[in-house]
């Protein structure tokens, strides 16, 4: 289960997706969810002007690792034309790897999500938007959300469990630190990589 956001963070969006693309685990069902930031590039495809939004959390590197120089003015013309390019450059198995992403997975007890559910409203109505930009409203809840959902999306110095969610984002892209959780009944335990944390900036939450 890999919660999204595999685009914007760092220098080589394509080959990630390259590498996740081509995953082949004989015996193990892979589940890919969507991350705003992987929303983001449909949202470019979909209307050139998005640019305008996406260019603060990561547009720049993912024109770049697919050779596409980002618009240099705050121009309509600048947006469309690298709109074009990205859509002539994007293999067309990244795009069905991006359009094919669940927005949520239901296993047993756990939810999975990219950011968090809306409280007051039923796992089966959420919406896209809460599902990829929820924060606050979900994160300072405190009572059953009816399953216990397992997210990303918002980072922190270390991985969180409480009564009701599991969050897993250490921001690997700023921290170094890539976390796991690996749930066994009601038992959760975290898997992170060995590299030495460093500071979180502001960018890291968008």
């Amino acid at each position: 289960m890999l919660l999204g956001d595999y685009i914007d963070r760092g220098k080589d969006s394509k080959a990630v997706l390259s590498r996740l693309e081509s995953l082949n685990w004989p015996g193990w069902k892979l589940v890919f969810l969507r991350g705003n930031h992987d929303q983001a590039v449909l949202d470019f495809l979909a209307d050139a002007n998005f640019y305008r939004a996406w260019k603060h959390f990561g547009a720049p590197e993912t024109l770049l690792s697919y050779g596409v120089m980002p618009p240099r003015f705050e121009r309509e013309t600048e947006f469309a034309k690298a709109r074009d390019e990205l859509a002539s450059s994007l293999p067309r198995t990244h795009v069905e790897f991006l359009q094919k992403l669940e927005l949520s997975y239901t296993q047993g007890d756990y939810y999975f999500c990219h950011a968090g559910v809306r409280p007051g409203i039923s796992l089966e109505d959420q919406v896209a938007e809460d599902l990829l930009w929820i924060r606050d409203e979900f994160l300072y809840y405190r009572h059953s959300l009816g399953k216990m959902v397992v997210h990303g999306h918002t980072p922190a110095a270390k991985p969180i469990k409480t009564q009701h969610r599991i969050g897993v984002d250490t921001g690997a892209h700023a921290t170094n630190c890539l976390t796991a959780v690996v749930l066994e009944g009601k038992d959760a335990w975290f898997l992170q990589t060995t590299a030495r944390p460093a500071p979180l900036t502001a960018d890291a939450y968008l």
